[in-house]
């Protein structure tokens, strides 16, 4: 009777610890997310897509690029009632604090000026980058607005997620860039480097299991689909 206490009192904190264990790891994710892509904006050699059209959209409002982020991730959530998608934690906490943590680090940090600041700066946006798709991916609290909008769409039309998630990439590009929104090398060498680093920081942070396997997170969504927050 003892023992079988004692093990279901070692399951019961084993399992609070794996939560807190989560819990952390998404807003910390979260909020490096948002901090790697006010380095990327510092940097000024091009954006991720998604911030592309922040960018212009902040340009065409006066409102800043991080409180954009905010108003289109609430208006791509509500895309998802449509293709009934379940936002979960994540996703709602992903709204608003990538675009509270990137206005926060856009105030702190000083403008970069010279080639010699910029290129670092984007190397380090972009790994931090990854860094933090890997946190906020591997704690399992439900996917961003956009990554839902392209799984959602995947399911509901049958298209492949590569094809989802170009077509959506390609137009917010392209709206941004028309709107005056900063694409360049920065914008190229995310591309190329965002996955292969999202998938070395997703086996990383990868969260035990409460048996003890290897991951909560399952293995098929972060591989194809995860890019965006």
């Amino acid at each position: 009777m003892h023992q079988a206490t004692a093990t279901t009192g070692g399951h019961f904190l084993s399992t609070q610890s794996r939560f807190a264990r989560r819990l952390i790891q998404l807003y910390v994710g979260l909020a490096l997310f948002g901090a790697s892509s006010a380095l990327l904006v510092e940097a000024g050699l091009g954006l991720e897509p998604w911030n592309v059209l922040h960018q212009g959209l902040a340009k065409l409002t006066g409102m800043t690029i991080g409180v954009v982020s905010i108003f289109v991730g609430a208006a791509v959530l509500l895309l998802w009632i449509p293709l009934r998608q379940r936002p979960g934690l994540g996703t709602v906490s992903n709204v608003f604090v990538v675009g509270i943590a990137m206005d926060g680090t856009l105030t702190l940090v000083p403008d970069a000026h010279g080639l010699l600041i910029r290129v670092p700066l984007l190397v380090a946006g972009i790994v931090l980058n990854g860094a933090a798709t890997g946190l906020y991916i591997s704690a399992s609290f439900g996917p961003g607005p956009r990554d839902g909008l392209m799984t959602g769409l995947h399911r509901r039309t049958g298209r492949s997620i590569r094809l989802m998630r170009t077509g959506i990439e390609v137009a917010v590009v392209v709206s941004g860039f028309a709107l005056g929104g900063t694409i360049g090398i920065g914008t190229v060498l995310y591309a190329l480097s965002i996955g292969p680093l999202a998938q070395v920081f997703l086996r990383v942070f990868a969260v035990p299991s409460a048996s003890g396997g290897s991951s909560v997170v399952a293995a098929g969504q972060p591989e194809r689909a995860i890019l965006r927050p």
